[in-house]
């Protein structure tokens, strides 16, 4: 398996056709975003898509962004949209995909990143601590979670 940065991928069309394939509604939402040049001004300039993929298929995906769905916080950078597909779960993918992303956060300089999700349970398993809950855009809670680098 690879890590991939979709802004960086000379066949970002297949990447986006994958990612659209994606049977999470979130995930519809990131295609579109992409598809419509939106994601930077959503989430900053710097946000990077990662894919992990296997050969020409996409196992998993997830963002590295200053900003996510938590409005007018100082907290950053975050890691959003982490999904993996149905026949790759189980084999801690995202796992993979989260470790680069620290690994990307550490060489930056940051000594926290955070995660906002309505899951409990699955980022502690990668060393995720509850921060607290938030409200959302949609003004909704969400678990916003940090780890320290």
């Amino acid at each position: 398996m690879e890590i991939i940065e979709y802004f960086c991928a000379e066949n970002q069309e297949h990447w986006l056709s994958k990612i659209g394939e994606s049977d999470w509604g979130a995930g519809r939402y990131l295609y579109e975003l992409l598809r419509d040049g939106k994601l930077k001004q959503l989430v900053g300039e710097h946000a990077r898509v990662l894919l992990l993929a296997e050969g020409d298929q996409l196992v998993s995906f997830c963002t590295f962004a200053d900003k996510d769905d938590i409005p007018s916080t100082v907290l950053t950078p975050w890691i959003g949209w982490v999904y993996t597909f149905p026949g790759y779960r189980g084999r801690r993918c995202a796992g993979i995909l989260l470790g680069h992303v620290e690994a990307l956060a550490k060489k930056a300089g940051m000594r926290h990143i955070y995660i906002s999700t309505d899951h409990n349970g699955l980022y502690e398993k990668y060393g995720y601590e509850f921060y607290q809950v938030m409200k959302d855009v949609h003004g909704e809670d969400a678990r916003v979670y940090v780890k320290h680098l």
